[in-house]
């Protein structure tokens, strides 16, 4: 959408809810890695998997350091043509809804990353059999 010269905004999850639903209904696994900053917009995929009695493990990925987030994002490079990262001002005053059901919180700034893939694949597991 953005390379055609689209806002994708609420759009853009309109389209994903779309995709993972037809691939749901194929009996594919969907895997949504996006912001979610809004709990209309977390509304949005558990309706998804609800409507096909789809199972759905939600984790949120935070850096509690604000030190090591921010030099994480400004260290960081897109590898997707076009794509502009967000700078550290946007992403400390971006708007995010706090959370408002059971999931896991994995912080980077609290273990190797081995140590988080592992507590994300064990919550996986244990949600979705």
């Amino acid at each position: 959408m953005q390379e055609a010269g689209q806002t994708v905004g609420t759009m853009g999850y309109v389209v994903a809810n779309a995709l993972a639903a037809e691939n749901l209904e194929l009996g594919r696994i969907v895997i949504a890695d996006c912001v979610n900053p809004v709990l209309a917009s977390r509304v949005g995929w558990r309706q998804t998997a609800l409507q096909r009695s789809a199972p759905i493990a939600e984790i949120e990925v935070v850096c509690s350091d604000l030190v090591l987030h921010r030099q994480r994002v400004e260290g960081r490079t897109s590898d997707i043509s076009g794509l502009r990262l967000p700078t550290w001002d946007e992403i400390v005053n971006r708007y995010y809804e706090p959370w408002d059901r059971e999931h896991l919180v994995l912080d980077t700034a609290d273990g190797s990353f081995d140590h988080l893939l592992e507590r994300a694949e064990s919550y996986v597991r244990a949600k979705i059999g």
